[in-house]
């Protein structure tokens, strides 16, 4: 295979990749996800992560079928990066994709379960050792020897069981002996690094001291002569005495290196050092490579210990960090429904971005569509949701509406891609398309045929398919409107599509075909501080409605002038005076309570 043909690598960025890589080190990260590789090359990080996420998953990336669907999968996956342990670990997660079989999304749950548990079960100082085993990892920019050291760190941690247990397979004697050889040598293989040979360290003390001397042998001819020195010889004697006394050099490399025909104290001294210089470098050199030469050796005896632990550090890593991000959001295992007809459900299910945000009173919701096994529902909930394949979801303005679809997107697309999801249970049968369309406020002609164009191919296309669409009605005129997403209803029906419809037009799509219905959302009042109170739960088979005596009635109450609530009361007499009256007083006589 050439680069050329991996999605989003064009000549340019092959020229770029062949240039720093080369050829086959760049096609090896590209087939092994490294993010880190490609961005080190040259390219945008995400630049880089998009070429992966085609190149490790890109029938998986079909699913993603409207910008909607693909921003809600970028949001899910800077949620998770947020819990990442390491920066290699960040980058493996932005490259996950939805899964295209079910075997392995349920191989990838075992393995964040797993991880999940353990991770819970361990105290609170053993979390510390690993957290700070992987914090030293990332400083050392994850290198061979970094990996090697956290895998002794999480070994002496005594970590070992489910995510860890690859780690507890290793010899740590053969993990010291690589890590040794791998702090001797560093990055730079042939240079040897200071404290790995004791001999090595001695010629490079000697060779330091002798350079130093050398830069100043005029003062060091100045100095001998002050002690005393009156001829040849004794200049000889003290030359000799202060080498061996300021150095490690032997008294057989220092009087071989003395010239025996120099003209001078300056020539004498300056030959003596030149030469002991020149003997000492060569030294250097020849014991070096023989360390070095011991060290690869080393190196080359516990390179399977060396490559499994590397393996296992990321491995642990990436299953960590999303085992981290599923704690944080007290997410469960999906069970995946194989049912021809397809069904999505969730009981008490969260919505991530709202829990996130650390926003309180972040309420669950229960929700079902298709044939699913949801029996018993919590007391808040009104009815078991019936089994309708699609749903019409209707009611109070800032209800929840488009959180819900919202929280079904990010349910459908974790377990998709094989990760515990934010809810006490949920059914999902893996889809063929996801269709997420948010509201999009505009009249404009090409905004209307652009969604179409995004939203009816993937109906179209004979695979199963999720329609999460919210207020269709916003991007033409009403009546257009109603007709078109009456059409979309049954088209959903037809093609024995899932879907949930959220609009305010309900009473224009009557009748709905048989496999759809009616859910509504309630605003229920105002607290004392007149802001609104919803029940974010929908009731099944209920039309919601948008209360907008509630909103009149927070204006009548906070109006700034008589004039203005003068004209706020003219409202209030449009949607009927008493149930405004009625909501500020019940609103009062709570705050008296």
């Amino acid at each position: 295979m050439r680069l050329e043909e991996y999605w989003g690598v064009g000549p340019k960025t092959r020229e770029t990749l062949v240039e720093e890589l080369g050829n086959e080190r760049a096609m090896q990260a590209i087939e092994s996800g490294d993010v880190r590789a490609l961005s080190d090359a040259g390219l945008a990080r995400g630049r880089a992560t998009r070429i992966l996420r085609r190149a490790t998953g890109g029938d998986g990336m079909e699913v993603l079928a409207t910008s909607d669907a693909r921003s809600a999968y970028k949001e899910l996956l800077d949620l998770a990066v947020d819990h990442a342990v390491t920066r290699r670990a960040a980058d493996r997660i932005r490259v996950l994709t939805p899964l295209t079989s079910r075997e392995a999304m349920e191989e990838r749950l075992d393995d964040v379960l797993a991880a999940r548990d353990a991770w819970a079960a361990l105290e609170d100082a053993d979390r510390d050792a690993v957290l700070e085993a992987y914090d030293h990892y990332d400083e050392r920019d994850e290198s061979e020897h970094a990996a090697v050291e956290a895998a002794l760190a999480l070994l002496e941690a005594g970590v070992d069981s489910g995510p860890f247990e690859t780690i507890a397979d290793l010899e740590p004697d053969r993990l010291a002996e690589a890590a040794d050889a791998l702090a001797a040598l560093g990055g730079d293989r042939g240079r040897v690094r200071a404290g790995a040979d004791d001999e090595l360290d001695r010629l490079r003390g000697a060779l330091g001291t002798i350079e130093d001397m050398d830069a100043n042998a005029l003062e060091l001819i100045d100095e001998l002569r002050a002690d005393g020195v009156r001829d040849v010889g004794q200049f000889r004697e003290s030359f000799e005495d202060h080498l061996l006394s300021e150095t490690e050099v032997t008294i057989d490399q220092v009087r071989d290196a003395m010239p025996t025909d120099a003209t001078d104290a300056t020539d004498f001294v300056g030959a003596t050092l030149r030469t002991l210089r020149s003997d000492l470098t060569a030294a250097i050199d020849e014991r070096e490579e023989t360390v070095a030469s011991d060290l690869e050796e080393t190196l080359e005896e516990t390179r399977d210990a060396t490559d499994r632990a590397v393996a296992a550090v990321d491995d642990i890593a990436l299953h960590l960090s999303l085992a981290r991000f599923a704690l944080a959001y007290d997410c469960t295992r999906p069970e995946f429904v194989d049912d021809p007809d397809g069904a999505v459900s969730v009981v008490n299910a969260r919505n991530l971005t709202l829990a996130a945000a650390d926003e309180e009173g972040v309420q669950a919701v229960t929700y079902a569509l298709g044939e699913h096994d949801v029996t018993e529902v919590p007391a808040s909930v009104n009815a078991v949701p019936g089994e309708q394949r699609v749903s019409v979801l209707t009611g109070a303005n800032s209800g929840g509406k488009t959180t819900l679809l919202e929280t079904l997107c990010q349910v459908v697309l974790l377990a998709t891609m094989g990760l515990p999801v934010p809810a006490d249970r949920a059914e999902v049968t893996p889809v063929d398309s996801l269709v997420f369309h948010r509201r999009h406020a505009s009249f404009n002609a090409g905004v209307l045929e652009s969604t179409l164009r995004s939203i009816v191919p993937p109906l179209s296309s004979g695979g199963r398919t999720l329609m999460l669409v919210d207020e269709f009605e916003a991007i033409t005129e009403p009546g257009s409107a109603a007709d078109l997403l009456h059409g979309l209803v049954t088209l959903s029906v037809e093609r024995d599509a899932l879907g949930v419809f959220v609009t305010h037009l309900a009473d224009d799509l009557e009748p709905l075909p048989p496999a759809a219905r009616v859910d509504g959302i309630f605003a229920e009042g105002l607290n004392p501080d007149l802001e609104l109170l919803v029940d974010y739960q929908p009731r099944f088979d209920t039309v919601g409605r948008s209360t907008p005596e509630f909103i009149v009635s927070r204006l009548v109450a906070n109006a700034d002038s008589r004039g203005e609530r003068a004209g706020f009361e003219t409202l209030a007499e449009a949607v009927g005076n008493d149930v405004v009256q009625r909501t500020l007083a019940d609103a009062r006589w709570s705050e008296i309570d």
